[in-house]
Formats: C-alpha cells, structure tokens, sequence
C-alpha cells in the first residue's frame, strides 16, 4: 500500500514534535538543576547556606543524575539499533514512550517513593533511555521522501538538540509563579507527551518502510538506495551533471543490472554506486572506503577505530562537565555571583538554539571540506572552547567560550557520524556507530569523578581537571589526525603503484 504525501508530512511534523519534547530533554541539567535546587532534593544531605549555593554533597548528587543520565543515553543506542532491526520503529517508539511515561510517574510519586529508593535518579535516568528510543526510531522518516532526506533528518536532528529547551520553559515558568507548578504537578502535565508519542505510533506511524541506520545515512550521503541504484523518479542528474556521461552510465548500470544486483551470494556494487563512491573518495581526501568491506570485528580492532573512541570520550566528556558544573565553574571563574547567574541563563537559552543555528554551517563544511580537514576543525574547535574556559576573570573569554560550545556540540555529534560512514562503510554503521557512542558513552562515567576532584580535591577550582581535559584533546587528536593522514597517504600510494595511468584518488 502507498503512502500518501499528506501522510508522510504528518509521520515527519509529528516525529519532529515529539523528539522537540522528548528526545534529548535531560540535556537541559543546568536548567533543570535550578528547579531541583528550589525544590530541596537531596537537601537532606548536609546544610546548604541560599546565599552560596548548594552544599558539597548535594551539589555531587545532584550532577551524579546528569552524568549517569547522559552516559545512559549514549550506551542505550546499541541496543536500541538491536530492537529497531528486529522489530521495526513502531514497537521501538512505544518502547520509549513507556520509559518516558515511567519516569514522569516517578517524579509524580517522588515523595512517596523517597523512604523506597532515589526517585530523582530513577526518573532522571528513565526519561535518558526513553529519549534515544523515540529519536533514533525516527530516522527511517528520511525514507519517506528520499530526495529531500537529508533535510528530514537535519529537522529530526535539530529537534533533538532544540529538546533541552524544555526544561529552561519550566524553570522560567518555575522562578516567574513563585516556585509553581511543583515538580510533581509538572510531571503530571509531561504524561501528555508519551501518551501523544502512542497514539501517533498506533493512528499515523508505519512499521513496514523501516531502513537500517547505514540504509538511512547511504541515502543521505550517495542519493542512492540500499541496493546502489538511483532513486524512484531520478534521472541521475542530482549526482551525474554530464549529459553524456550520465546517458553513458546509465546504459552500463541497465545491461549489468541482472548481474550485480540480483546476485545470490553477496551484491557486486552497481555502476552508479562505484561512480558515486570514486566522488565520495576524492572530496573526501581519498579516505572514504578506507575499511569498507572488512568484518566487524576487523573493523573493531582498527586503530581508526580505538583512536576515535578515545578522541570522542575525551570530547564527550568535557562537553557534559560542563553542562552538569557550568554554575560553580563561572562561579569560581568570575568571582561574581550575578554574573555566573547570568552567564548560566545565557546559556540556558544558547544551548537549544545551538543545534538549530549549527544545522546550516555543518551541511556547509561537510559538503566542502574533506575528512581530515573536517576533523582538524573539530580539533581546533575543541581545544579553543577548553581554553577560553580557562581564563579567569573575563566574562566576554567565558562568554565566546560558551557560545563556541553550543555549536560545537551537535557540529562534533554529526562529525562522528560522517567519519564512521566514510571510514568503515554503511553495511556495518549501525554496530560500528552504536559501539563507539556506547563505549564514550560507559567512560563518561568518569565525570563523577572529576566533579568530586574538582570539590574536595581542588576546592572548587576548575582549572586543574579542565588543564588535564584540554591537555587529553591535543594528544587525542593528534594521534587520530596523524594516524588517519597515514592511512590516506598509504591508501593512495597503493593505488598509485596498481594504477599508474590514474589519478591518485582512483577514477570515476
């Protein structure tokens, strides 16, 4: 049965809404915190003077929900990939919505549940593994209207970015009605989006059109479908501009067709696809396809593979430090209570906004830039935010530091992604991408311990474990440019040496 357009708008504006409201909320802490604050959790632990800001252990506990919350959501990805291929989207988006209803109902009955358990970690982690349920399943929304793919996911992905916004209404809603609505009253109302994300799952959402996660980024990323061919209704001129040579391809792909796609033992890659792929490996400086076609496992042992766990560990964890501790870092920073207070709602604000104004930018340097030097801008990047964050005393330092962070973030997530394509290929994105995000997501754990460092160890003073952080990025990524470099260079040598009449990056 065909869906009709007016359908697949509403599968995508749904989608959208949904992720806006659920998808990626628990990155909102530092708004969130304020709320917490207000509403004594964890007060019980020690005396806190309000004129100061919360005692030392409250303060730990408190940052210990972001930091399990954000490396849960990290880790859940493998096994969210592991239902979505077999069980599809739908059973995958009800899955989330349950873990999102669950959690709102734990910090309905947080009270009662306190002589029990720690609600407040219980549905703070809960609302992190519903979130990556209801995002990921999404994805193959980028199916629906495969020529415009690319802009599908750009809306989903900014949606999920934009998400932390919720908890800054609430906190704004919170301050401006004198600490209402209660944290309980306003779980009550958030039961309506899980109940919402269900109904749509059951009138509206398809579970047959579901595409693996490498499916949805070859779409996105050759214009071809999973069997290498072009698109229902594209005549190829997207990705072949040459008339003649389009016709000419065009031919060849029509008489080898048979053969290399409805072979039984493995599909040969079409013509359009080694046409496709030659200009992926040229724009791309020679390193996409560089362990395409290895096993998973061979895949898994590379260095290429390890050298960017260890990289995006490293930057994974100095993002969410800084979202869980922007307070008492701007605190200690600019010796000024007024303006760390600004600076964390400047922040609030400048988060959510982030991932909707780095959309654009990112297409721009994806499209023009090839993976090495995409990468070093990444590096860069990276080390410029740990630095500015490490001079005291200057709020327009800690300022441009903060609104470099925003649009890093989703810059450095989308990056990931983009090299794990190139590098190790489509067929083995899936286990490729959910195994690095689950390992970075397993070591993020360590933020707990700097957060205690940083408390009991340097007495409130950032700069040591944001020194050693910024010092861990310049080696990390040093490592991974140089060992990526040598792979391209020796890549291309070899190619040279078996097609000494072709160009180095091989021809199309």
């Amino acid at each position: 049965m065909v869906t009709p357009p007016s359908l697949k708008i509403a599968q995508i504006l749904c989608a959208s809404l949904w992720c806006l409201f659920a998808a990626g909320v628990v990155f909102g802490f530092a708004a969130f915190k304020s709320v917490l604050l207000s509403e004594g959790v964890y007060s019980d632990l020690c005396q806190a003077d309000k004129s100061t800001g919360p005692c030392v252990k409250q303060d730990l506990k408190l940052n210990l929900l972001f930091t399990i919350a954000a490396g849960v959501t990290n880790v859940i990805a493998l096994p969210v990939g592991w239902i979505l291929d077999h069980y599809g989207p739908r059973i995958c988006g009800i899955v989330g919505s349950l873990w999102i209803a669950a959690a709102s109902l734990i910090f309905v009955w947080s009270r009662e549940l306190e002589s029990y358990c720690d609600p407040y970690l219980l549905g703070y982690t809960s609302l992190a593994i519903g979130g990556p349920f209801v995002f990921i399943s999404s994805f193959q929304l980028a199916n629906s209207f495969p020529k415009k793919s690319g802009s599908i996911l750009a809306l989903i992905t900014g949606t999920f970015d934009s998400s932390s916004a919720l908890f800054l209404l609430y906190r704004v809603t919170y301050q401006k009605h004198n600490g209402h609505p209660h944290l309980p009253t306003f779980f009550k109302f958030y039961l309506i989006v899980p109940l919402f994300i269900v109904i749509c799952q059951m009138a509206i959402m398809s579970h047959d059109s579901y595409k693996t996660q490498g499916e949805v980024v070859k779409l996105t990323t050759e214009g071809l479908d999973e069997n290498g061919q072009l698109l229902e209704g594209d005549d190829g001129s997207a990705i072949i501009p040459n008339v003649q040579e389009r016709e000419s391809l065009l031919s060849q792909e029509a008489l080898e067709y048979n053969e290399s796609v409805q072979a039984q033992n493995g599909r040969r890659k079409s013509v359009l696809e080694n046409y496709v792929e030659a200009k992926l490996e040229r724009s791309s400086g020679g390193a996409f396809g560089i362990l395409h076609g290895l096993t998973v496992k061979e895949q898994l042992r590379n260095p290429l593979f390890y050298l960017m766990v260890i990289f995006a560990t490293i930057c994974m964890l100095r993002i969410n430090y800084f979202v869980a501790t922007i307070r008492s870092q701007e605190d200690y920073l600019l010796k000024d209570p007024q303006l760390a207070s600004k600076m964390n709602s400047i922040f609030d604000i400048a988060l959510p906004l982030g991932g909707v104004i780095s959309i654009p930018f990112t297409g721009l340097i994806l499209d023009h830039l090839d993976t090495l030097s995409t990468l070093t801008l990444v590096s860069v990047a990276s080390i410029a935010i740990g630095i500015l964050g490490l001079i005291p005393n200057s709020f327009t330092a800690n300022l441009l530091g903060i609104l470099l962070l925003v649009v890093y973030r989703p810059f450095y997530y989308t990056v990931i992604s983009d090299y794990v394509s190139k590098i190790f290929g489509f067929e083995t994105f899936g286990t490729v991408y959910g195994a690095l995000i689950s390992i970075s997501g397993v070591c993020n754990m360590l933020q707990s311990v700097l957060d205690s460092w940083t408390h009991n160890t340097f007495h409130m003073n950032p700069f040591p474990v944001n020194s050693v952080l910024v010092l861990a990025t310049i080696i990390s990524s040093f490592v991974l440019l140089r060992n990526l470099q040598l792979n391209v260079r020796r890549r291309n040598c070899a190619k040279a040496v078996a097609e000494p009449g072709h160009t180095t990056y091989g021809s199309a």
